[in-house]
């Protein structure tokens, strides 16, 4: 039963996670053209509404993020999936400015704040010492959702409109995530079914810090810096990958296929990690986390041949694969699991925001003439003092034992 159990709950992850791809940003930015073309606007004007619309996300995620907390997982579930739902279809009837904002805050906030939430927090209490193995299964999901649907959703644009595409991911929302919920997640409660020994075999008991506790801790806000890394930048990429498209002169469908780079090198390293953590532990981890961001951003500052997209999205994959397992893992394992709804629903809702502070630079920088070549060197810079930081201090990254 305990397997049962434990398959079914990584199941739920996988498919939440899958399904969060409907408010992330390398899926809304497939659509940046098609919407800009229908609302007639910039490329900045764009780039404003989208940080706009997710930082309210951001916010609002904190106070949505902590009931998790103290709901049954499965009633948690469906309200985030009714949300999901009636967030597609609202974005399928924009058709003026302040409604592109709403329906870009319902998609942030219930696609990848509370989808990818209630995955990743249901999976770390439900674990322990095999955390980081289920996180990688979990996170495989997005993987998934990233080599399938940037070529298919290219294609599909070709052959009907976006509007109708965005209607037709509200119902299959709707039909398929409350059955899969109530198969597989309607008795988990959100209890650690693992239990952790030290050497002697007694129990190893971790402080449960919460989140007014880690708000304190000077070592979050250096951790954070690393965490936001990834999102911050990764999602400048996805949602202005027409104007690197077009910078560096590559063919329409170079970044879709480039995708499935990213996508397989994102499933390879999330494979990898799991094993990682269960063995030497996140915190050992977490300094090689951003290496493969930094080498991106210099590939993409260094080369022009549209070979190097290959190159360049795939070293993202990588980075991706290595983020979404430490980001979910590291938290529990420093700072315990009796509040870890709390404390993610704050580190989720900064990682939402730092996608609208990438999207709102990047934004910025191209209505204000800056090639992307430049802003590669911004966002080398950036990501280089944030390892460095981590680096001072990665001998006093360890929880507090009871």
């Amino acid at each position: 039963m305990f397997k049962s159990l434990s398959t079914k709950v990584i199941l739920f992850g996988f498919i939440f996670t899958f399904f969060s791809s409907f408010g992330q940003s390398y899926f809304i930015g497939i659509f940046n053209p098609s919407i800009r073309s229908d609302l007639s606007i910039t490329h900045g004007q764009f780039g404003t509404i989208y940080a706009s619309a997710t930082l309210l996300s951001s916010l609002v995620l904190v106070w949505i993020g902590k009931k998790i907390d103290d709901m049954d997982v499965f009633k948690f579930s469906l309200f985030v999936i009714i949300l999901l739902s009636f967030a597609c279809y609202f974005f399928s009837t924009i058709t003026i400015l302040p409604f592109l904002f709403f329906g870009i805050f319902l998609l942030r906030l219930g696609g990848q704040g509370l989808m990818s939430h209630t995955a990743t927090t249901t999976i770390s209490r439900f674990f322990e010492k095999t955390r980081g193995k289920a996180l990688s299964a979990t996170w495989l999901g997005l993987s998934a959702a990233e080599f399938i649907f940037p070529v298919l959703i290219v294609f599909l644009l070709t052959i009907t409109s976006w509007r109708n595409i965005w209607i037709t991911i509200s119902i299959l929302v709707l039909l398929i995530l409350p059955i899969i919920s109530f198969l597989l997640v309607r008795k988990v409660k959100l209890d650690s079914r693992e239990t952790l020994l030290n050497d002697q075999g007694s129990k190893l008991k971790i402080k449960d810090w919460t989140r007014s506790e880690v708000l304190k801790d000077y070592r979050f806000y250096i951790i954070t810096l690393n965490m936001l890394a990834m999102p911050s930048i990764a999602t400048g990429v996805f949602v202005y990958q027409s104007f690197i498209l077009t910078s560096k002169n590559w063919g329409p469908f170079v970044i879709a296929q480039s995708f499935m780079v990213y996508s397989i090198l994102s499933v390879v390293t999330l494979s990898i990690t799991g094993f990682l953590i269960d063995k030497f532990t996140s915190r050992k981890l977490l300094i090689f986390m951003n290496i493969p961001l930094l080498l991106s951003a210099i590939v993409l500052y260094s080369f022009e041949s549209p070979i190097s997209a290959f190159f360049f999205l795939g070293l993202v994959g990588v980075c991706n694969g290595f983020a979404n397992v430490l980001g979910s893992s590291f938290w529990a394992e420093m700072y315990g699991v009796r509040y870890i709804g709390g404390i993610k629903a704050l580190t989720t809702s900064l990682m939402v925001f730092a996608t609208a502070a990438g999207t709102a630079m990047f934004g910025i920088f191209i209505d204000a003439g800056y090639t992307i070549n430049e802003i590669s060197i911004f966002s080398a810079s950036y990501i280089a003092v944030s390892i460095v930081l981590l680096f001072i201090i990665r001998k006093k990254l360890e929880p507090i034992y009871l």
